[in-house]
Order: C-alpha cells, then sequence, then structure tokens
C-alpha cells in the first residue's frame, strides 16, 4: 500500500510550551494539546482517503498507480454511481482498522466531475455519522488534485490541495472547530507506482484550530518532508502562535526517527513524536 503515517505532533509541542508557563494551567492546557494530535491525525486520513478514491474513479481498473491508491480495509465497502458527468463514491467504515491503528465508523462520500483530462480536478467530500476514533466529524470542503511542477519538485508531479473546515465532537461532548488548508506532494517515488518505499511527500499550509478556551494557529514555514517507509515527519518547521506567545517546532535534518525540537524564547528543548 502507498501510506504513509502523517502524525504532525504540533500539540506536543503547545503542551510543553504551556507548562513553561504556568504550571497551574498545564493540565487543561495538556488537554487541548491532546485534541489537537487527534485532529491532526484525523485530516490525514480523511485526506488519503479523498485522494485514493480519486485515483481509484481515474484508473479503477488498475489498483496501485501513479496517483498513490492504498487499499481499505477489507469490513470497508465502496458504492459508486455514475451520472453522464458526474462520479460519487460512498465509503462506509464498520468500526474498520487502518494500516496506521485509527478505527474508522461512518461514511465519506466523495465526488467529482468525469471530465479527467482538464488540467485540474476539484474533489468533493463530506460525512455522514463519520467517526474516528470514536470522535465525530462533520463538514464538506474540497481537494483539487492536479499534476503540476511546483517549486518542490520542478517535475510534474501530483498536487493536492485539501481545504480544511471541520466540526470535532469527542465522546465527552466537546466541541473543536478547525479551518485551514494543506498542501500536499508526492514529489518523489511517482514514477516508480508499484513501489510504496520510495515515496516522498512534501506538505505546505496552515490552519487553525478553536478550542473552548482559545484558539491556536499553526504555519508550516518549511515544508515537511514525509517518506513512506518512516512513520514520522523527517523534516521541516512549524510555526505556531497561541495567545500572542510563539513556539518553533522542527523536525530535523532528514534522517527517520521520533525526535523534534521546541523552541521557545531562545530555549530549545528536544521532544518526541508519535501518537
Amino acid at each position: 500500500m502507498k501510506t504513509t503515517k502523517f502524525i504532525l505532533g504540533l500539540a506536543l509541542a503547545f503542551s510543553i510550551f504551556s507548562c513553561s508557563k504556568d504550571d497551574s494551567n498545564s493540565s487543561s492546557e495538556l488537554n487541548e494539546a491532546k485534541v489537537s494530535a487527534k485532529i491532526d491525525m484525523a485530516t490525514e486520513d480523511v485526506a488519503k482517503i479523498v485522494e485514493d478514491q480519486y485515483a481509484l474513479q481515474v484508473n479503477p481498473g488498475a489498483g496501485k498507480n501513479n496517483l498513490e491508491t492504498q487499499d481499505l480495509p477489507s469490513c470497508a465497502t465502496v458504492t459508486v454511481e455514475l451520472t453522464a458527468s458526474t462520479w460519487t463514491r460512498t465509503v462506509v467504515f464498520d468500526n474498520c482498522t487502518l494500516p496506521n491503528g485509527n478505527v474508522l465508523d461512518g461514511t465519506i462520500i466523495v465526488s467529482g466531475s468525469l471530465n479527467f483530462d482538464t488540467p485540474s480536478h476539484t474533489i468533493s467530500y463530506t460525512f455522514i455519522d463519520f467517526h474516528h476514533n470514536n470522535i465525530l466529524i462533520e463538514g464538506n470542503r474540497t481537494v483539487v488534485r492536479s499534476m503540476q511542477s511546483t517549486a518542490a519538485q520542478g517535475t510534474v508531479h501530483p498536487v493536492a490541495n485539501m481545504s480544511i473546515d471541520m466540526t470535532v465532537t469527542f465522546p465527552n461532548g466537546n466541541v473543536y472547530h478547525r479551518v485551514g488548508n494543506r498542501v500536499r506532494e508526492l514529489i518523489e517515488g511517482f514514477d516508480t507506482p508499484m513501489i510504496w518505499a520510495d515515496n516522498v511527500f512534501s506538505i505546505t499550509g496552515s490552519w487553525t484550530t478553536t478550542f473552548p478556551a482559545g484558539t491556536q494557529t499553526s504555519t508550516i514555514t518549511t515544508p515537511l518532508r514525509v517518506r513512506a517507509n518512516c512513520p514520522n515527519i523527517v523534516r521541516g518547521v512549524v510555526e505556531i502562535v497561541r495567545n500572542d506567545n510563539t513556539a518553533i517546532l522542527d523536525y530535523g535534518n532528514g534522517e527517520c526517527d521520533n525526535q523534534a525540537t521546541l523552541t521557545i524564547n531562545g530555549t530549545t528543548t528536544t521532544i518526541t513524536l508519535g501518537h
């Protein structure tokens, strides 16, 4: 499968940032950190599913191809409906476990135009009673998928520009809202479609997450680098702003490890990435 475990871990940065400011608030802020990390995971999993359904519609009989398709769990079912000009793929999960361990339940509807000869293709997605690890995800937005050259890669390659607007409800009833944009480029491995391990992605974008007690804005200032054969981000820098305070999260020099550094007011701390 062409799959990448992409867990931003930005929230972990703020759990440390919060504690350095005021230990009395560390408990609530740590909870916010965990919430943000879970939303990060949901966003990435949704992006993969949406892009792969488009890729399968483009080339339904080819299986894995240069548009990065991956197998869904056997408990997921896909129904395809066609009109004269559009396609719709309804993906139903029944408490299905993804390769990265996340459990999905409910429905994602992915649709677009049957005209695949245009330079770009707009893919719409929406949710029906969809849960990611028992967290309700609501919203409907778009991904603009294209083959193009960019600053990250001069050779024409797949680029997915995802608009994010999600309302997230946790089992305890707390509601969070995330808006923003992420661009996911397959910059290496697109010319070897049957070899998933050589895939490398470049991620850019920014987003704002609204918590009950405030907001947190994250901006990728140096593109994140994600390798299919590594479970964590290996390179890139994210600037995180909360309550007029700024932290810098640096994922390193490209080595496959679970370490990143967080810099606040000139003081750098090493943090461990992961679920």
